[in-house]
Order: C-alpha cells, then sequence, then structure tokens
C-alpha cells in the first residue's frame, strides 16, 4: 500500500512536472524559431547566426556612394594658365583647382586665388567635356570669382543649410588634388565660425577634417546627402596641421553669386566705423546688462555713422536688437545689411543708453 503511494506521489510531483515543462518547452520552441537549437558544431553555429542576409543592393554598414553621385556631376575641374613669375615675360605655367556648377546656364563658382592673374580658363567636367570660361566677376575679400562656361545639360548642385550643419556631422570634400582628378575626402565638421586667420576680410569658415589638397580649393563641401555646405578654399596642412581645412559657407557664396550677376559686384552694407571688440567689466555688467561690446575708436568724416549722431568711444551694445556677442557676427550683420537700408543701434554713452538710427552706405564705393 505504502509503495502504491509512493508511485503516486513521484508520478504527481515529478514527472507530470517534467512532462509539463517538455511539452511547453516544444511549443516555445515551434512558435519561436529563434530558440531552436542547431545540430551543428558549436563554431559552425556561431559563423551561421552571424551571417547578414544580403541582397544585390547592400552597399555595407556605411556608406556615402549616394551623395557623391548626386554631388560629382556638379564638381569641375579648373585648369588655368597664368604668367610665369620669370624675368621671360612671354613664358606661362599651368595652374589648376577645383569649381561648383551652381546654375544650368553655367555659372561656377570657385575660388578668387584659383583664377587670380590668370590669361586663360579652361573647365573640365565630371562627364568629360570641357570648355573655356570667362570670368563673370569677382570678390577678393572673400575669394571667390564666379565664372560661366557654355554647354548644354549642366547639372547645377543642390544648396544646403550651412548654419543647420552641426560639429561632428559626416562631409565630403570633391575636388581635383594635385591634378589627378576629381576625388572625394571624408570627414568631420570640426568647427564653425572660424575666424581670424588672415586668409580673408570676412572670415566665418567651416572648419572639417576631410583634406583639401592643393587643387581642391574652389571644389565642393557637401553633407550626407550630397548638399553643398561649403566651397573648399584653404589648408592648414602646410602649416604643420594636418587634418585642418576650411571652406566658405555655402549661404554666404551664393549671395556673392547673386549679387555680381545682379550688380557685377558683391554689394554690402557700410557705416564708416573703426570699433574695438571687448568684455564688460563687472560693474558694467551690473549696471547696464552688457558682457561684450564695440567701443567706437574712430568715424568716417561724412559717413553714414558720423552723420547720424554717432561719437567716438560710444559704445555699441546691440545691433538691430542682436546684443553684441561675437564681433564677426556683428560685423556680417552691417555687411548684410543693403546701401539705403538703415540700422538701430543701441549704445552706451557716458552713462545713458541711447538709440541711433543709421542708414548704411556701400562699402564697395567708399575704397
Amino acid at each position: 500500500m505504502n509503495n502504491r503511494k509512493n508511485q503516486q506521489l513521484i508520478i504527481d510531483f515529478i514527472i507530470k512536472p517534467v512532462l509539463l515543462g517538455l511539452f511547453v518547452a516544444a511549443m516555445l520552441m515551434f512558435a519561436i524559431p529563434q530558440l531552436r537549437v542547431s545540430m551543428n558544431t558549436a563554431d559552425d553555429s556561431l559563423i551561421v547566426s552571424s551571417k547578414p542576409t544580403l541582397d544585390k543592393n547592400w552597399m555595407g554598414a556605411v556608406s556615402y556612394a549616394s551623395a557623391a553621385a548626386q554631388a560629382a556631376p556638379s564638381v569641375v575641374n579648373i585648369y588655368t594658365e597664368k604668367k610665369a613669375l620669370s624675368s621671360n615675360v612671354s613664358a606661362s605655367r599651368n595652374s589648376l583647382g577645383s569649381g561648383v556648377i551652381m546654375q544650368s546656364n553655367g555659372l561656377i563658382l570657385t575660388n578668387h586665388h584659383v583664377i587670380d592673374g590668370a590669361l586663360s580658363i579652361l573647365v573640365l567636367l565630371h562627364d568629360g567635356r570641357q570648355a573655356p570660361a570667362t570670368i563673370v566677376g569677382i570678390d577678393t575679400e572673400i575669394d571667390l570669382a564666379v565664372l560661366k562656361i557654355a554647354l548644354p545639360n549642366l547639372e547645377p548642385i543642390t544648396v544646403g543649410n550651412p548654419s543647420q550643419a552641426r560639429i561632428g556631422d559626416v562631409v565630403l570634400a570633391i575636388g581635383n588634388p594635385s591634378g589627378i582628378g576629381q576625388s572625394v575626402t571624408q570627414g568631420i565638421v570640426s568647427a564653425k565660425g572660424r575666424n581670424g586667420l588672415r586668409l580673408n576680410n570676412f572670415e566665418n569658415f567651416i572648419q572639417t577634417d576631410a583634406d583639401i589638397s592643393a587643387g581642391s580649393s574652389g571644389g565642393a563641401l557637401v553633407d550626407v546627402y550630397g548638399n553643398l555646405l561649403g566651397i573648399n578654399t584653404a589648408t592648414l596642412n602646410g602649416s604643420g596641421a594636418s587634418g585642418i581645412s576650411f571652406a566658405i559657407p555655402a549661404d554666404a557664396a551664393v549671395k556673392v553669386l547673386n549679387d555680381i550677376v545682379r550688380f557685377g559686384r558683391t554689394v554690402r552694407g557700410w557705416l564708416g566705423v573703426n570699433a574695438d571688440f571687448f568684455e564688460a567689466s563687472k560693474e558694467a555688467y551690473a549696471t547696464f546688462g552688457f558682457e561684450k561690446a564695440f567701443v567706437i575708436t574712430d568715424l568716417t568724416p561724412d559717413g553714414p555713422a558720423s552723420k547720424s549722431g554717432l561719437m567716438v568711444n560710444d559704445i555699441i551694445l546691440k545691433i538691430d536688437g542682436i546684443a553684441v556677442t561675437d564681433p564677426n557676427k556683428s560685423i556680417a550683420q552691417i555687411t548684410n545689411v543693403r546701401p539705403g537700408q538703415s540700422l538701430k543701434l543701441d549704445v552706451l554713452r557716458i552713462e545713458e543708453v541711447i538709440r541711433f538710427t543709421v542708414i548704411a552706405g556701400d562699402r564697395t564705393l567708399k575704397q
């Protein structure tokens, strides 16, 4: 009798739970194939499970081929013939650079230093066609030039928004390094608004570690979608600073192009003011609420600022309601205003803040 009870207990508390567990496990393996155990060896199992599912369109984990293909037809090689630096006036030398097709009518942007002093300019397209180019206009203050070629079926680049580019974003530099032919280098945006390099008068560079070699100047800096972020301009490699290159933001370059096409030159506002940028003392901040400002050191006689009543030693706190925080941004506020338009300046004179309205003049005409 006791044996029969023991057998029943074994069936109820051991065998039945085990059978139930096996049944549940079998159902789970049937419902979830990933739980099935492979009959291969342990090594084979690892190899099989790590293989990705490939198809004919697979291009790797990360590829910027689409961006390069989108922008490449808009980037051109530029060859120029220039006078040689010798006593033989008939001698000439060949120079090279890059450019970007901006409009389907043949307008091309490049650096001014690429075509400076050129006797002739030849443009070679991505598809192998070539054509002579004429100079539409130049802007030496920002190192840009507008060229034009007469060829059909050109592919202008799509212009992006450099103000939305972030430090760390991947970018591609497309150009003609050392004349070897169109090439693409990859890097990131390593800084924005870079200035103080003394490369031109209006520095607001996008800095990147994408290599911009000799011959790549004037080419395109594009985002991962192939949109233009800047015109490649310079590198510090020659100064022992490897991996530091600079591009003129696309929006500034487009403004230059549009001005040259419309007016024959770049149009910039001018106030007739020389000023020093400084940071305020704690006392000045506590009293007047500003941290940085311009102090006027000189005024052009009969210039716009002088006519409006501004004086030497006046302190400019705001321009059109925007506080002065960065000298280059404030200068850009002024130069981006069309001559004849007004700017409102909040100025600290002695211990009183006064608002002046200044009618901008034309920077080019005053030179």
